[in-house]
């Protein structure tokens, strides 16, 4: 094992935004002047002679010591968000790390899990390693920032009824004498490692989400109705998750092309190419009149139910005549696949 080990930005820059465009250095310092550290100090204000004073508290600068970097040392960049991907998971954060609680044993056992795979795989070197706790060997953050090496400890935490996941760095390095590890970048560095390790449990979630989806059902009737309000929509009779996972794979002969999805709003953003006729006539359906152009899919939960419709890239709902002529043409899809699927 080599060591130090380089996490690749590609599993990273994956997990948040990244904050401007341009070299490390560029990212981290600010380029004007600072001719603001040469302001004269403040001094005690005078009144005049037989004054009565009178103090307004509004921009009064409390007394105290304030720690923190000036001048060029001060980092420029947007902090680094721990990203919500655990389920109903807390963060919490503290000079030592990140601790993600979690709601129980289970969910733990699946998050550990998701650090042991990782630890199996040599996605993060290994130094020392037990059942509850992992010793990681030095990482460098490859182009986020070169100047230090970090380790970390990553612990099973198990109290009574709380469950939680430690992410504490133990020890860094840098590479130049003149460069200190300052409380912003090991906050930085712990969010890092944190994000490693959620984008990789959701990812698995994801997985296996999809695996159960395939399982759980290959039909799925589709009927066409309206809502409560009377508007016209395609009523799946499948649950949220299972048209969820499956939907990418029902549209695509269809000529619609997943771009950007959200789970939790019921989003699927796509870009609409009309197929070919012989693609139509494969399915033996009549082609629908949607024009090549960006469409949102909206899926809503009705329990046992799924609800869908589409609006276009005006955010308007398409015509109830193209959304009929839809209906038809998703359940030629699932019944080619399931044909398809079948020995």
């Amino acid at each position: 094992m080599k060591p130090v080990f380089k996490l690749g930005l590609c599993a990273i820059m994956a997990t948040g935004l990244v904050a401007c465009s341009g070299g490390v250095e560029q990212r981290r310092q600010a380029k004007d002047d600072f001719g603001y550290l040469q302001t004269t100090p403040l001094s005690q204000w005078k009144t005049l002679p037989e004054q009565a004073p009178y103090f307004s508290t509004n921009y009064q600068i409390p007394e105290q010591d304030f720690k923190g970097e000036i001048g060029k040392n001060v980092d420029i960049r947007p902090p680094r968000q721990v990203l919500d991907l655990v389920p109903g998971a807390r963060i919490e954060r503290d000079s030592r790390g990140v601790t993600i609680a979690v709601a129980n044993e289970k969910q733990l056992a699946q998050l550990w899990q998701t650090v042991e795979g990782l630890a199996e795989d040599e996605a993060i070197p290994v130094v020392a390693q037990t059942a509850d706790q992992i010793e990681t060997g030095w990482i460098a953050w490859e182009k986020e920032d070169s100047a230090h090496q970090a380790r970390f400890r990553l612990s099973r935490l198990e109290q009574g009824r709380r469950f939680a996941l430690g992410v504490n760095m133990i020890e860094s390095r840098a590479k130049a004498n003149d460069e200190p590890l300052t409380p912003a970048l090991r906050e930085r560095y712990n969010t890092l490692m944190t994000n490693v390790i959620t984008v990789s449990h959701d990812a698995a979630l994801r997985a296996e989400a999809r695996r159960l989806a395939e399982q759980r059902q290959s039909d799925i009737p589709i009927s066409f109705g309206s809502d409560r309000s009377g508007l016209p929509v395609i009523i799946a009779r499948a649950p949220y998750d299972v048209v969820w996972e499956k939907l990418p794979a029902i549209i695509e002969p269809l000529g619609f092309s997943v771009e950007s999805r959200n789970q939790s709003q019921g989003t699927v953003k796509t870009r609409h190419v009309a197929p070919s006729d012989e693609r139509w006539q494969a399915l033996s359906v009549e082609p629908i009149s949607f024009p090549d152009n960006s469409y949102t899919l909206l899926l809503g939960d009705l329990g046992n139910r799924t609800s869908l419709n589409v609006t276009n890239s005006d955010g308007k709902p398409v015509d109830e005549a193209t959304l009929k002529a839809l209906s038809p043409a998703l359940k030629a899809v699932i019944a080619k696949r399931n044909q398809v699927a079948s020995p």
